[in-house]
């Protein structure tokens, strides 16, 4: 067993994790923090996205051992219970974002972290770049773009950035 500790939606949290536990399942199965899914196992679908120190990474390939010392935020963490939603999320909402939702999460934590390194002015064409990672079964993509897009240009104004 290994002893993990670590930041999570600004919280401490400690554990004893076999050393081979993924991030997700730290997430998932010891701190019950279900927003974060697991879609392929393989780092394809993007459905498992968290930040990690601040970054976005896929938590389906990351060892939660690696994430000791470190601050991991989840799509719960973006927004806390009864405030107001994130910009991204509620452009989502607004702009019809999703539809069956399950990789949604993942697809909003790659758009904060987009707009983190590239701004609050981003093309479709830079979205859709940026999005490669991130696979949905449901919408075509282009009400994601446009909240990602509307989103992005709501993050500039907002504390919750």
């Amino acid at each position: 067993m290994a002893k993990v500790s670590m930041i999570v939606n600004g919280n401490p949290v400690t554990g004893n994790i076999d050393p081979r536990t993924l991030l997700v399942q730290f997430l998932r199965e010891n701190l019950r923090l279900t927003g974060t899914h697991v879609g392929c196992d393989t780092s394809q679908c993007g459905a498992c996205v968290v930040h990690l120190d601040g970054k976005a990474v896929k938590s389906c390939t990351t060892l939660a051992v690696m994430c000791d010392g470190h601050e991991v935020k989840t799509i719960e963490g973006l927004a806390a219970d009864g405030a107001p939603l994130h910009p991204m999320q509620e452009a989502f909402r607004e702009h019809h974002g999703l539809q069956c939702g399950f990789c949604t999460p993942g697809m909003i934590m790659t758009a904060v972290d987009l707009v983190h390194r590239k701004g609050h002015d981003l093309s479709d064409h830079l979205i859709r770049e940026e999005l490669e990672g991130n696979l949905c079964r449901c919408t075509g993509y282009q009400n994601i773009v446009e909240s990602i897009a509307a989103g992005a240009k709501a993050m500039a104004n907002s504390d919750l950035a």
